[in-house]
C-alpha cells in the first residue's frame, strides 16, 4: 500500500457511496473517502485526513460527472453549508444511491444475507418540502443553518429544503434579528400558520424543548395525519417532509391488514405498543389494525410530545407513558403489535431483547440511520425476530438521510 501524506492531490474515480454521504475511491490499495463526490465521477481531489487503512479527501475539481451529479440545488449547501449534501445529486437517481448504502449496512452490520421484499417510496416534493427547521444565531443576531462540520452559521442564503415562505425575513439580506446564541425554531403547520419561537442553544446532539421566547404564532402547532389532528408545541418531534406522516401510517396499516384478529389467535390481551412514540402518529394506525377491544400503550420521554393527550385520539383506548423507553418497556403487558420509532442512536440491544422477549405477533421498526438501523435488525434476529418485509423511504430529499421501515415476525 502506497503511502500518501496530508495536502496530496489525486485524480479519483468514484466507485460507490459509503453511509453518511461520502464517496469511495480506491488509489493504489488505498480507500479514500471523497466528501462531495458520487459514482462514476472523476475528480481531483486533496487529502485532508490520513489513517492506517484509509483517508480522506475533499473535491477540488470535476474532471468528469457520473451519472448521479447534476447542478447544485441548494444556495445554502454551495455556501458551505452542511444541510443539502445531495445538493447536488439528480433527485431520479437518489434513493438508488441510497438503497445501495442500505444493503451495504444491512449485509455488513446486520447479517441479513438477502434482503426481503424492500419498497422505494420517493416522496415529494424534493425541494421545499421541510415545515420545520431549528436556525443557529450568531453573535449578531443573524440566524442561520450550521456550516458543515462546524458551529459556525451560514445566514446569507436559506436552504432550499424548506417550504416555500417559511423562512421568509428570516435569513438573508435585511432579515430580523434575534438573541445572540440562540436558537430559533421555525414551523409553518397544516393549517398554514407560521409560528416561530426561541430556545437556548442546545448540547450537541440533544434536543432544547424549553420554549424562551414566542415570537410568531402561538407557539402551538396543528397538525392533520392519518385523519387525525394533533396539537402540540413548536419544539415536539414531527416528521420533517410534509408528506412524511401519511406515508408512514398508511404503509404501517397496509403492513397489518393480514394481523388475524385477536379472538382467531386466542389473545385474549389485545395489546399495542407504540414506542418513542412522539404525540401519537401512529396510534390511530396500530389501534384499528388491532380492531375492536384493542389498547394502546404508547411511550415516549417527551414532555412536549407525550405530556398533552389528544383529543383526535379519545376513541382509542390509549394510556400514555411519560417516560424512556429502556426504563418503562418491560413494566407493560404483553404485547399482540409493536411500533418503534427511535431516535438517530437506535433502540438498541437491551430494548430489543426486551421487547423480543414479550412476544408479539408483528414488530415494526422505524429508523432513520441504515447504520444504527442495521445493528439493530442484528438484535432481533439474535432475539429470534427476521425481517420479512422493508420499505426503504426517501423522506430527506437532497440528503444523505432516509428512513428504513421493517415488519419483523418470529
Amino acid at each position: 500500500m502506497t503511502e500518501i501524506a496530508q495536502g496530496t492531490t489525486l485524480t479519483l474515480t468514484v466507485e460507490r457511496m459509503a453511509h453518511g454521504g461520502e464517496g469511495i475511491a480506491t488509489h493504489e490499495g488505498r480507500v479514500i473517502f471523497v466528501r462531495g463526490a458520487y459514482p462514476g465521477d472523476t475528480v481531483t481531489v486533496t487529502v485532508s485526513e490520513v489513517k492506517k487503512r484509509f483517508a480522506r479527501a475533499g473535491v477540488d475539481t470535476v474532471v468528469e460527472a457520473g451519472e448521479f451529479r447534476a447542478p447544485q440545488a441548494c444556495p445554502a449547501a454551495a455556501a458551505g453549508a452542511g444541510c443539502c449534501d445531495y445538493g447536488d445529486v439528480d433527485p431520479a437517481g437518489e434513493a438508488q444511491l441510497k438503497a445501495r448504502v442500505l444493503t451495504d449496512q444491512l449485509t455488513r452490520l446486520g447479517g441479513v444475507d438477502e434482503l426481503p421484499p424492500t419498497e422505494h417510496l420517493d416522496l415529494v416534493p424534493a425541494r421545499g418540502w421541510r415545515t420545520r427547521v431549528r436556525l443557529g444565531v450568531d453573535e449578531q443576531g443573524r440566524a442561520g443553518v450550521r456550516a458543515r462540520g462546524s458551529r459556525e452559521l451560514v445566514t446569507s442564503v436559506a436552504c432550499t429544503q424548506v417550504v416555500p415562505g417559511l423562512l421568509d425575513g428570516l435569513v438573508g439580506e435585511g432579515a430580523r434579528t434575534f438573541t445572540p446564541g440562540a436558537e430559533i425554531i421555525v414551523v409553518l403547520d397544516g393549517e398554514g400558520q407560521r409560528h416561530i419561537v426561541e430556545t437556548r442553544r442546545a448540547p450537541r446532539g440533544r434536543r432544547v424543548e424549553k420554549i424562551t421566547d414566542v415570537l410568531e404564532g402561538s407557539g402551538t402547532v396543528t397538525e392533520t395525519a392519518d385523519g387525525h389532528t394533533f396539537t402540540f408545541p413548536a419544539t415536539a418531534f414531527w416528521q420533517g417532509h410534509v408528506q412524511a406522516p401519511d406515508a408512514y401510517t398508511g404503509l404501517i396499516r397496509r403492513w397489518l391488514e393480514d394481523l388475524p384478529a385477536a379472538e382467531d389467535t386466542g389473545n385474549t390481551a389485545n395489546t399495542g405498543w407504540d414506542l418513542y412514540g412522539g404525540v401519537g402518529l401512529f396510534v390511530p394506525a396500530l389501534g384499528d389494525s388491532l380492531g375492536a377491544g384493542a389498547r394502546i400503550i404508547t411511550v415516549d420521554y417527551s414532555p412536549a410530545a407525550a405530556g398533552r393527550p389528544q383529543g383526535s385520539l379519545a376513541d382509542y383506548d390509549v394510556q400514555l407513558r411519560n417516560a424512556r423507553v429502556e426504563k418503562a418497556v418491560d413494566t407493560l403487558p404483553a404485547p399482540r403489535v409493536v411500533v418503534l420509532d427511535p431516535p438517530r442512536t437506535g433502540a438498541g440491544r437491551e430494548v430489543v431483547a426486551t421487547v423480543a422477549k414479550a412476544g408479539p405477533e408483528r414488530i415494526i421498526h422505524i429508523g432513520c440511520d441504515p447504520a444504527t438501523f442495521s445493528r439493530d435488525i442484528a438484535s432481533w434476529r439474535e432475539s429470534g425476530y427476521r425481517p420479512t418485509r422493508m420499505a426503504l423511504i426517501n423522506a430527506f430529499p437532497g440528503t444523505h438521510h432516509f428512513e428504513v421501515i421493517a415488519q419483523l415476525e418470529r
